[in-house]
C-alpha cells in the first residue's frame, strides 16, 4: 500500500467513514480512472506548448492528475470531444459552439485547467 492509500485509509478510520479499505479502494480507483494513454497525451500536449524539459515534465504530470482529481474522466472525454468539434467548421459543427450543454462541459474542463495550472505551474 502506498503512501497516498495509507493517509486515506488513516483519515477515512478517524472520520469513522466505515470500513477504511472499501473508502481506500473508491478513492484510489476515482482518482485513477483516466487511462494511462489519456494521461500521456495530455503530457505529451502540455509539454509541446510549455517546454520540453524535465521540470515541465513534471508540473505537466502534475496538471492532469489534478484535473483527474477534479473531473471525472467521462466528463474529461466529452470536454474534449467538444472541444475538437469546436475546430470544425460548417453547420453541423456550429451546433456545437452555442450549445449550453456543449459549452458548460467545456466551461468544466478549462476551470480545472486552470486549478491545475495554479496548483502546478
Amino acid at each position: 500500500m502506498d503512501r497516498a492509500t495509507r493517509m486515506v485509509v488513516t483519515v477515512a478510520a478517524l472520520l469513522g467513514l466505515g470500513p477504511a479499505t472499501t473508502v481506500a479502494q473508491d478513492m484510489a480507483e476515482r482518482l485513477n480512472d483516466y487511462p494511462t494513454e489519456a494521461r500521456a497525451d495530455y503530457v505529451f500536449g502540455c509539454m509541446a506548448a510549455n517546454g520540453q524539459d524535465r521540470i515541465t515534465l513534471g508540473r505537466c504530470a502534475c496538471s492532469i492528475d489534478a484535473i483527474a482529481a477534479i473531473l471525472p474522466y467521462d466528463a474529461y472525454v466529452e470536454a474534449e470531444t467538444v472541444l475538437a468539434l469546436q475546430l470544425g467548421s460548417g453547420e453541423q459543427l456550429s451546433m456545437f459552439k452555442t450549445m449550453a450543454v456543449a459549452t458548460e462541459s467545456v466551461a468544466h474542463l478549462r476551470r480545472a485547467q486552470a486549478e491545475a495550472e495554479m496548483v502546478c505551474f
